[in-house]
């Protein structure tokens, strides 16, 4: 894993920058929850960077780990552009990590591991296969009680939680019938295949959740 280099002292203009609302609206109450779950941790995985907005406004206010992007590698120059823009020394460059084609990152398998995954707004938007695929991985790659965290909108009990979900579960399945907002039920029960239990549920604005799930 080789760490950003990005060091410069230059002033970057962050409009210029890919910008999602959606990672500027909920990185704080995000952050939240992370300072209370990550407390004793030390290396996070986060899959799915996006821009690469929340992972350089969680790094420095997480200064006690390592934070490593990773997504797909048409993803990287935007990632790498906000590093270079906000760098922390905890944060690192992303690895190559696409779940149709990559077994899983190669630091995965190394001899340190990480002992905490997080992903934000992934689950609704590949397909059922690839989030198998996903919590696979991760119960075959983090440690006993490492922890799996994961934001996003959930249906319950069969239901949306809210009209605005429902709107834009329709608009994804138009989008790519693959993808859609996931049942909470089934995302436990799969969990629980690969010996990750939900340990707290965590009501989020704007009508999501965030869940944190622990190795057994």
């Amino acid at each position: 894993m080789n760490k950003n280099a990005a060091t410069s002292n230059h002033l970057f203009d962050a409009s210029t920058l890919p910008f999602s609302q959606a990672c500027e609206n909920n990185k704080q109450p995000i952050l939240d929850v992370l300072q209370q779950e990550l407390q004793d941790f030390t290396r996070v995985l986060e899959v799915g960077s996006g821009t690469g907005q929340h992972s350089v406004y969680f790094a420095p206010r997480l200064a006690h780990l390592t934070w490593q992007t990773s997504d797909v590698v048409a993803h990287h120059a935007t990632i790498n552009a906000w590093h270079t823009a906000y760098p922390a020394s905890n944060l690192y460059a992303p690895l190559a990590f696409d779940l149709a084609v990559d077994p899983l990152p190669i630091s995965l398998a190394s001899n340190q591991p990480y002992d905490a995954i997080f992903t934000a707004n992934t689950l609704h938007i590949i397909s059922w296969l690839l989030v198998e695929q996903l919590f696979s991985l991760v119960g075959n790659a983090l440690p006993i009680n490492g922890k799996l965290i994961v934001y996003g909108p959930f249906n319950e009990n069969g239901h949306y939680t809210s009209a605005g979900n429902q709107q834009f579960d329709i608009s994804l399945q138009q989008r790519d019938p693959k993808s859609g907002i996931r049942h909470l039920e089934d995302i436990i029960a799969l969990a629980k295949t690969h010996h990750l239990r939900l340990s707290v549920q965590y009501a989020m604005p704007a009508n999501n959740q965030l869940l944190v799930f622990q190795k057994q």
